[in-house]
């Protein structure tokens, strides 16, 4: 099955050139170091590093105190951060500079992937959340090289595409040395897949131990200035298909608050145009974050149209939408907002996040929504009820503090193994 599995991405390799070139006429980063894709690194070779796969920007952010944490712990460990994204990869600079080793994330190719050890060499991996590739496990296992798939989730529906391919799935999950699973529901599921109980563990999320900057309060208050004091809600992480609808709240947020902004965030850069060109058209009086535009009195909706200001745009609003939600893409994380005391609003797909949501719903931190209309009737009330507002963000916070801890859990684990070494 695994031959299957390589001999048809070999076929496929014209078609995933094709994507990337697609995505860089948007995006031209992606056209930029494609050899490493292929395993082929233009970077010195290292000895016994530690290699943390995290995907794309979300999953970069996430594991910042982990990799801080290492640093601090292990000062001589040289750590490879891969990503899979462009903006995944500018993160890791922005976060990380030259302190960490980055390369994208080779296609799961076997001489791709024997490229990649060879160069950086690693003593363990570590793949963030729900990344497991069937080559890239089986050459770690030939290499005697451990796997940690850490904060790793698992959803009902993933679960049971995965368990329809059999034999092959319990051969590709047995290889991975240990599950540091999100909570006991992701654990079962994992079982299910043919993992031994005793590579399993649960250890919480790691996103509930999200650190904010010391100085992001100031730069909020700045910022909320700059608004002249009006009431703002924050459509965060959008996806296709969804800021229309966000766009359709909004209008009838209006009506009823006149004086409202909203700040709608794409969730992809290569958006950014087609979101202001849309804001245009239906008829909002709209400005962009990137060209420093006034955001005056006039202005309807202010296009988020930066990387890495989400959370200083989140610490100087009134109210967090959560994106990716109304649409069926899963889903974006909530603890951000409510960490900052926001309350949230989301729509009904969120099975990325089943059990922070559920969390967050059950302790009357956060409503669920299935249409504009009904976002809009939320947006309104947070808004224009302040106490309404504090309390559902009293209680997200509690919910936050409560679950703080699966950092140091999860960095025990890894600790572990390399103090075995």
């Amino acid at each position: 099955m695994r031959l299957l599995y390589t001999l048809i991405l070999y076929i496929s390799l014209p078609l995933v050139l094709l994507r990337l070139y697609w995505r860089s006429l948007k995006n031209p980063q992606y056209r930029r170091r494609i050899p490493e894709r292929f395993g082929r690194l233009s970077l010195p070779a290292v000895k016994d590093s530690l290699w943390l796969h995290t995907v794309s920007v979300g999953e970069t952010q996430a594991a910042e105190p982990l990799v801080r944490r290492l640093q601090e712990q292990f000062p001589g460990l040289p750590i490879v951060l891969t990503t899979t994204t462009p903006t995944g990869s500018d993160r890791v600079k922005r976060l990380f500079g030259d302190s960490v080793i980055h390369a994208y994330f080779p296609y799961d190719l076997p001489f791709a992937i024997n490229g990649f050890l060879k160069t950086l060499q690693p003593r363990l991996l570590v793949m963030m959340e729900t990344e497991v590739w069937p080559n890239l496990l089986a050459l770690c296992e030939q290499h005697c090289i451990p796997t940690i798939l850490a904060n790793a989730r698992l959803s009902e529906r993933s679960a049971r595409g995965y368990a329809r391919l059999g034999p092959f799935t319990r051969e590709t999950f047995g290889r991975i040395g240990l599950v540091a699973a999100q909570s006991p529901a992701d654990a079962e599921r994992f079982l299910g897949l043919g993992l031994a109980s005793d590579r399993v563990r649960v250890t919480g999320s790691i996103k509930f131990d999200v650190r904010l900057q010391a100085s992001l309060k100031e730069q909020a208050e700045a910022l909320r200035r700059t608004w002249e004091g009006r009431p703002v809600w924050v459509a965060a992480s959008t996806r296709e298909g969804e800021d229309e609808q966000i766009l359709d709240a909004h209008r009838k947020v209006l009506r009823a608050l006149p004086e409202a902004l909203l700040v709608l965030v794409p969730r992809h850069p290569e958006r950014f145009d087609k979101v202001a060109l849309l804001c245009q058209r239906e008829g909002f009086v709209s400005a962009r974050r990137s060209t420093g535009e006034s955001c005056g009195q006039d202005i309807q909706v202010l296009l988020g149209d930066t990387m890495g200001e989400l959370t200083l745009f989140l610490a100087a609003g009134d109210v967090a939408f959560v994106g990716g939600s109304l649409v069926p893409t899963g889903g974006h994380n909530v603890l951000e907002p409510a960490a900052l005391g926001l309350p949230v609003v989301f729509g009904p797909h969120m099975f990325n996040f089943s059990m922070i949501s559920r969390m967050l719903l059950v302790e009357g931190a956060a409503l669920e929504v299935t249409s504009a209309e009904a976002l809009a009737g939320v947006v309104i009330d947070w808004l224009s009820d302040a106490s309404l507002r504090a309390h559902f963000g009293e209680n997200g916070l509690r919910v936050v503090e409560a679950n703080r801890g699966a950092l140091d859990r999860l960095f025990g684990i890894i600790s572990e193994y390399l103090d075995a070494d």
